[in-house]
């Protein structure tokens, strides 16, 4: 009996280990509370990539990591990327989200724009659209997905970016 519990026991925190929760940390100044001085969209005077992102924790299978860009506070870019969705091949448990510019469709590196931002007329981009509420302290988020080959979502979380 004491040898089939020790075994349990065993199987147990073997499971554990391997379901090892994703954790993202960002990079460049972003500190999910505040978006960092010109990382704002070029109507509002800025310049702005996305937030670089460390991903740890990547469930075993995953061969792309796609983040959904989102502003909580104007509804019709609010959810599924109404700011864009931006997808980066991985390998591993680890990734490094490398910071990508706003508004453009070709993308350095091997990063690819899988759906461009929805905004309209001035607001129209070609990718990720920066932060771009013109200081009315807009929250914005994103959604980041660990997918495999075949497209399934292995895991997601959400990250705070900041307030512009």
């Amino acid at each position: 009996m004491k040898k089939l519990f020790t075994t349990l026991c065993a199987l147990t925190l073997t499971a554990g280990a391997a379901a090892a929760d994703m954790s993202i940390t960002l990079g460049g100044g972003w500190d999910g509370k505040k978006v960092p001085a010109g990382q704002q969209c070029t109507l509002f005077g800025g310049k702005g990539k996305t937030p670089p992102m460390a991903v740890s924790g990547l469930p075993t299978g995953t061969t792309w990591v796609i983040v959904e860009y989102n502003d909580r506070d104007y509804r019709p870019l609010s959810k599924d990327g109404g700011h864009g969705v931006i997808g980066y091949p991985v390998k591993g448990s680890n990734a490094d989200l490398y910071a990508v510019p706003g508004l453009v469709g070709k993308l350095p590196g091997k990063a690819k724009v899988i759906s461009a931002a929805r905004g309209t007329g001035k607001y129209k981009s070609e990718g990720y659209m920066p932060p771009c509420s013109g200081g009315k302290r807009n929250r914005y988020f994103a959604i980041v997905k660990a997918v495999s080959a075949d497209g399934k979502v292995l895991e997601k979380k959400r990250v705070n970016i900041g307030r512009y």
